[in-house]
């Protein structure tokens, strides 16, 4: 029991606010599993620790939503850089197409989206949104916490990715329309399935997650409509209300599954 309530209570912080593997120096960590995130479209990785990919989505339970102000991956259809940030926050990676939008997609919307600390989103703005999975039998929540119960301690994980453009467009994709993995687009390239951590600011290179999980992003972004997001923000079952900083971008091939 004792076991388990330290779990849940580390859970509460994955995204990105506690510390793991602290390092005195930048020198890589050493003994932890693959990291995320990464180029996507580097499939070479010489992290040594293995674990089984999880099932897929559709054979285990949703437990989280939440999203991050630019993208934490990169890949060709994201990889305008934004820099670093501060404490993650307005970092990242920024879609192509977000270049492209019309006057009209990047109006500005009559009230303030998702405003936390740290700003609040913009037409134009990147996101991604992380759809999380347990095989924990368990109700969605808030926190990853909420991947965890008493008698499943150490769940498998699995995060369903998508990025977005953010554009006040109506016709753009509903963010409330997106409940499930199942209910993602299907024209944003087939996913890239990989071995990796948890993700969130306060890890980098030297300070890597000790969780293991199994992504799969998809390579393109989409097109979603900010006031759907904005409405999502002012009431879910995650209690997400604005969003999270980014992890650095992780380059280093010992901290790097290989991608098959």
């Amino acid at each position: 029991m004792k076991q388990v309530v330290i779990a849940l209570m580390s859970l509460t912080f994955l995204l990105g606010t506690a510390h793991a593997g602290e390092s005195a120096s930048n020198a890589t960590c050493e003994g932890f599993g693959p990291q995320t995130p990464r180029d996507i479209d580097q499939k070479d990785g010489d992290n040594p620790v293995k674990f089984s990919l999880a099932k897929p989505a559709s054979e285990m339970n949703l437990c989280n939503i939440h999203f991050h102000e630019g993208a934490e991956h990169k890949a060709k259809a994201f990889s305008i850089y934004k820099g670093e940030g501060d404490h993650g926050y307005g970092g990242g990676y920024q879609c192509g197409i977000s270049k492209e939008l019309s006057e009209a997609e990047l109006a500005p919307t009559k009230e303030s989206i998702c405003k936390g600390d740290h700003g609040e989103l913009k037409p134009g703005d990147t996101i991604e949104v992380h759809w999380v999975h347990t095989s924990c039998d368990v109700e969605p929540g808030p926190t990853l916490g909420s991947c965890l119960s008493k008698g499943c301690g150490n769940p498998e994980l699995r995060v369903e990715t998508q990025v977005f453009t953010l554009v006040n467009d109506p016709n753009a994709l509903d963010f409330n329309d997106l409940e499930q993995a199942s209910d993602l687009p299907t024209n944003t390239g087939t996913p890239v399935q990989f071995l990796g951590s948890t993700t969130g600011p306060s890890y980098t290179e030297a300070v890597c997650s000790p969780y293991q999980v199994t992504w799969s992003v998809r390579p393109q972004c989409a097109k979603l409509d900010i006031n759907t997001v904005g409405e999502w923000c002012k009431g879910n079952t995650f209690d997400e209300d604005h969003a999270h900083g980014v992890r650095k971008l992780v380059t280093n091939p010992k901290l790097l599954s290989d991608i098959e």
